[in-house]
């Protein structure tokens, strides 16, 4: 008989507990070129998704396929090095699947990045843009379909789906530091192609700063598990209609890799203090 979703969960939560000591409240989920955090985080422990009942295994160049446990910051984390997209063929259901693990496992915080594509046009390439709200313009909802109240309630509230006082608190960092922080709204889109020069003027015009192919799915799921979320994008191109560059994926982590001191300095100082 075939297993339903909340006991495939529950096995994949199960298993982790029995290959991991101490489970983190603090989970992380590490975007296109972002990865090197991973290099931080002390007395780390690897386990490869394909080991991991139930879990999905990530097709993208760029993106590993590991839960990584250990120390950042002073906290103890649960990293995602890499996650799974909905352009890569799979349901709503999969893409989320990582943080309905981690809802189990009783992860209160939950850091997210990526790699997105600029309209605001006070973005430089490299910029680092926290996320203060989103535009889902993905087909389907994580949601739809059978709620679970023991997961989340059938109509949860979007109205702060990115923390205020985790963003209070990555600006009060970045003033400390003299880093370079932009804020905006990031607009999910199914991918996989890059926008086209209308698109982004689009994107702009409804009220996105930033626009990429993943992020959203996982908040929603989040913000129904009660997570207290923190997003933030590396801006790895700019777009629109004034905009000539054509972006491709290998210039994308590029950009991403300039980007990395200061998102790896900011989410190792956020941890240290919360």
């Amino acid at each position: 008989m075939e297993k339903t979703y909340l006991e495939k969960i529950e096995e994949s939560a199960k298993f982790l507990r029995t290959k991991v000591s101490d489970i983190p409240q603090i989970g992380i989920i590490l975007g296109t070129g972002l990865g090197d955090l991973i290099n931080y985080i002390e007395n780390s422990q690897a386990i490869d998704y394909k080991d991991i009942p139930n879990f999905p295994v990530s097709t993208v160049e760029g993106h590993s396929g590991r839960l990584i446990f250990g120390t950042l910051g002073g906290k103890r984390v649960m990293a995602m090095q890499g996650r799974f997209h909905y352009y890569e063929g799979y349901d709503m259901k999969q893409v989320t699947f990582p943080v309905r693990v981690m809802q189990n496992l009783k992860v209160k915080t939950l850091f997210v990045s990526n790699a997105a594509g600029g309209m605001n046009k006070e973005f430089q390439v490299g910029d680092v843009m926290v996320i203060t709200d989103h535009i889902n313009l993905f087909p389907e909802n994580p949601l739809r379909g059978k709620n679970f109240e023991e997961l989340g309630p059938r109509f949860p509230a979007m109205t702060e789906a990115y923390s205020h006082k985790l963003i209070s608190l990555a600006d009060r960092i970045a003033e400390e530091k003299e880093m370079r922080l932009m804020h905006g709204v990031y607009v999910g889109t199914p991918g996989p192609t890059f926008e086209t020069p209308a698109e982004y003027e689009y994107f702009r015009i409804i009220g996105g700063d930033a626009v990429g192919m993943s992020t959203v799915p996982e908040v929603i799921v989040a913000n129904h598990a009660g997570m207290e979320v923190f997003g933030v994008s590396v801006i790895t191109d700019l777009g629109g209609k004034d905009i000539k560059e054509v972006p491709t994926h290998e210039e994308v982590q590029k950009a991403a890799l300039k980007a990395q001191p200061n998102m790896t300095a900011l989410i190792t100082e956020m941890l240290k203090r919360i």
